[in-house]
């Protein structure tokens, strides 16, 4: 059984959280009319899905994959092929290749190898198998998909519930389709008199799991299933496909038997009724003893999700008049149903999700993890972001091997793989960057949430790791000793520059910077001193690339308005995603606007779209920025997955709008600052974080140190409350720690119930609106930690 965090402990923690409010709401959102309006109803087959964030299916038209070659998939189902006769992963070496500073560097290339071969193709995303309906004319033909007459299919993303009605061979046939939510298992209702007839069975089909994208069913020989009979109205299948085993329990409620027509196909046969009703689990381990019934299922079902809509934030966009806030909102709450079914689970996901169709074999990108999870942080629902966060502390070691094999300290994280951290060899995973800040974003995201002891040492050795690479990563410019660039071979977000005379990419310039400076304000919090080196390339960094007054996307370019003009527009995104590390904002305001002239709309596609509009937001554009989510070419059809298959698109847009509706810190003290004031809109919102920005990660100075050896203090304001953070050093004793205005009265004392003894971190957080008796109102205070050897004291400015 899937052992990892399911919807029960998502439930757990989400009943009962006080939601967090708009700062104008006067009311509550009814979260209820919010979703229940977006629900999907179709009439032919549209990928709708179902799901529980670490197993999900695409059921067709019919409520089950009867006449679609649908995968059921789960992030923890993987499949590797038999290795080449005679080979094992050490005969791959990493290719060398010529660096900017004429190292000779290793880079996980395709050399063309049959191990590097199989290394692309594997481990993939293995196909769990098939589940559909066996239907039968009278006269004994087997239906086409032109047979099913007058369907409909309703997906009621309130309950996680897809009702499929349609006509067969004139009657009629209904069928309730779901997922458990802590269970890996589909659960299925089926009304129809063609059940009495024996014209409506239940077929499970088990392919070969290889790379192809529902995997082979002609190779019958490659892989094994086996059944046992366990109870009356159950039976078991053991599988085993190479290497690699999983396990499925088939139960139904009423009468029936289970045949075999060939290998590794069974068949399900009802006995005569009116309804027919089972539920199929899957487990990478044995299954439990007993399997719920399908109306157990169906319940907690409705229960979870229920849960989850009322869990995190919400948007209401009902009370606006321009006519485009049905649109927006319906891709709103559709994204937030996918990302919660279909993108919650053990491992990062792949840009198709759990839908597969994609060329990468249904493994995860290290770049994309910002946009398929970073949006779970400003909607505040940590607890599904907590089902794969862990990847990077879980594959440190093979990203600190990376590191190391190059000539880098720290850790240079992946760019595509899967349940294992090997690179998968190709050009792009070999000098790719972007992904390697991520995780100091993540972290960030995670203390500004959680600003706690347990979560600086949860990242401790991530964040230290991932600047460490940050820092060794740039070599010293060739015609300047005074300044450090990031050289070739390197590749530009857009992936459309040549590698070997490429410098300095404007977003990674900026990305790095923020990286680094994050990575110096985690080493106070930890009680560590300033690190010189990453201090050294902070102040020596090139900056971002400019020509002609605006930005380009890397050094000396050349025709970058017309060749180079579609695409990514990584650059902006320096401004929007990012806070700003060394954006100059009148030059980003230009270059925006010569984005937006010039730039081929029709070639962007996914997160584009939201990153110019998040750029648009924080340069005062909000028009623009609720226009570039409404684009016509970033679509969204019936099932709401971006483009048909692209989740990072869905994922970007909800980070997108909840930075619109709740602001970033230091922006414009006004409800939703990205969304247009001109009374075009209203947006009601709740639970929402706002988005980091440049002002609010300066870390406070410390002053007046006097006999201290090593204790640190660190604070800083969110939203009307004073983080301190706190070390005290070896040997030392705390007495206390003091909250004073600048006129010296004392307004907080903390002196018991926090750590005292010597080489103990802590946190505190100063809460003006729980601290009534000691809130003096908005201006300067001093904090002041007393050890026996004496203090050490900042400023906070509270508003």
């Amino acid at each position: 059984m899937n052992k990892q965090p399911g919807f029960a402990a998502m439930i757990a923690l989400f009943l009962g959280v006080v939601l967090g409010a708009s700062i104008d709401a006067s009311a509550a959102i009814d979260r209820h009319a919010v979703v229940t309006r977006h629900n999907i109803t179709v009439t032919a087959s549209s990928y709708l899905q179902v799901g529980n964030g670490e197993f999900a299916l695409t059921p067709d038209i019919t409520g089950l994959m009867s006449f679609n070659n649908g995968s059921i998939l789960s992030h923890w189902g993987w499949h590797s092929n038999p290795l080449p006769a005679g080979k094992t992963l050490n005969d791959y070496q990493w290719p060398l290749h010529n660096s900017y500073t004429g190292r000779q560097i290793p880079y996980p290339l395709n050399d063309g190898s049959d191990i590097a071969g199989w290394m692309a193709k594997n481990p993939h995303a293995m196909n769990l198998g098939r589940l559909s309906l066996v239907l039968t004319k009278a006269d004994g033909t087997a239906a086409k998909l032109t047979d099913i007459l007058k369907p409909t299919q309703t997906l009621d993303l309130w309950k996680g519930l897809l009702t499929s009605r349609f006509t067969f061979d004139g009657q009629p046939v209904t069928v309730e389709t779901c997922v458990h939510p802590t269970l890996d298992a589909v659960a299925v209702r089926i009304t129809s008199p063609l059940i009495s007839s024996g014209h409506l069975k239940i077929g499970l089909l088990f392919p070969y799991p290889n790379e192809s994208e529902f995997g082979d069913t002609a190779n019958v020989d490659g892989h094994a299933t086996t059944m046992a009979v366990r109870g009356y109205r159950r039976v078991d299948f053991a599988r085993k496909a190479d290497a690699d085993t999983y396990n499925v329990g088939l139960a139904w409620a009423a009468d029936g038997a289970v045949t075999s027509p060939s290998k590794h196909n069974y068949l399900l046969s009802p006995a005569s009724a009116s309804q027919f009703e089972f539920i199929c689990a899957f487990a990478s381990q044995p299954l439990q003893d007993s399997l719920p019934s399908v109306t157990s299922a169906l319940a907690a079902c409705a229960a979870g999700w229920a849960a989850f809509w009322n869990s995190g934030g919400a948007i209401d966009l009902s009370a606006s008049k321009d006519a485009r806030w049905m649109e927006l909102e319906r891709r709103i709450v559709l994204s937030q149903y996918l990302m919660a079914a279909d993108e919650a689970g053990s491992y990062p996901p792949a840009e198709s999700g759990l839908k597969k169709g994609d060329s990468w074999y249904g493994r995860f990108h290290f770049e994309m993890t910002w946009w398929h999870g970073m949006h779970y942080a400003m909607w505040d629902r940590w607890p599904l972001l907590n089902r794969y966060l862990g990847i990077y502390r879980k594959y440190l070691p093979g990203a600190q091997a990376n590191a190391e094999k190059e000539g880098y300290k720290g850790a240079r994280w992946f760019k595509c793989t899967g349940n294992v951290p090997v690179e998968w060899p190709g050009t792009w995973h070999a000098w790719l960057t972007w992904q390697n800040p991520h995780p100091i974003f993540f972290a960030e995201m995670d203390y500004r949430a959680h600003p706690t002891l347990e979560t600086l040492n949860k990242w401790r050795d991530v964040v230290l790791n991932t600047a460490d690479f940050l820092a060794t990563f740039p070599s010293q410019d060739k015609a300047n000793p005074n300044r450090m660039v990031l050289g070739n071979p390197i590749m530009d977000v857009s992936e459309h520059n040549n590698v070997d005379a490429t410098t300095n990419p404007a977003f990674d310039i900026g990305y790095w910077r923020f990286g680094l400076r994050i990575a110096q304000q985690w080493r106070q919090r930890l009680g560590l001193a300033q690190d010189t080196l990453y201090a050294n390339v902070l102040n020596r960094l090139a900056p971002m690339p400019i020509q002609d007054s605006v930005y380009v996307e890397w050094e000396g370019m050349t025709n970058m308005w017309t060749g180079f003009n579609s695409g990514h527009p990584a650059l902006i995104g320096t401004y929007g995603m990012l806070p700003g590390d060394g954006v100059d904002v009148p030059t980003m305001r230009r270059t925006f606007a010569k984005v937006m002239a010039t730039w081929q709309l029709d070639k962007m596609w996914g997160w584009d779209f939201p990153l110019l509009a998040m750029c648009a937001a924080r340069l005062g554009q909000p028009d623009k920025a609720v226009d570039l989510l409404l684009n016509a070419n970033y679509a969204f059809p019936a099932s709401g997955i971006n483009s048909g298959s692209y989740f990072p698109g869905n994922g970007a847009l909800l980070y997108a709008v909840a930075m619109m509706a709740a602001g970033w810190d230091n922006g414009p003290k006004k409800n939703a600052p990205g969304f247009p004031s001109d009374g075009s809109w209203t947006v009601a919102w709740e639970g929402l974080k706002p988005a980091p920005a440049l002002e609010d990660a300066k870390p406070t100075a410390t002053m007046g140190a006097t006999g201290l050896s090593a204790s640190t203090l660190h604070v800083s304001e969110h939203q009307g409350e004073a983080l301190i953070a706190y070390t005290i050093g070896s040997g030392e004793a705390l007495r206390d720690i003091r909250v004073y205005t600048l006129s010296g009265s004392c307004i907080r004392t903390y002196a018991s119930g926090i750590p005292a003894s010597g080489g103990r971190s802590g946190v505190i957080r100063w809460n003006r609106m729980t601290s009534a008796k000691a809130w003096a109102g908005a201006g300067t205070y001093i904090i002041r930690l007393k050890t026996d050897r004496g203090s050490l004291s900042a400023k906070m400015a509270m508003p």
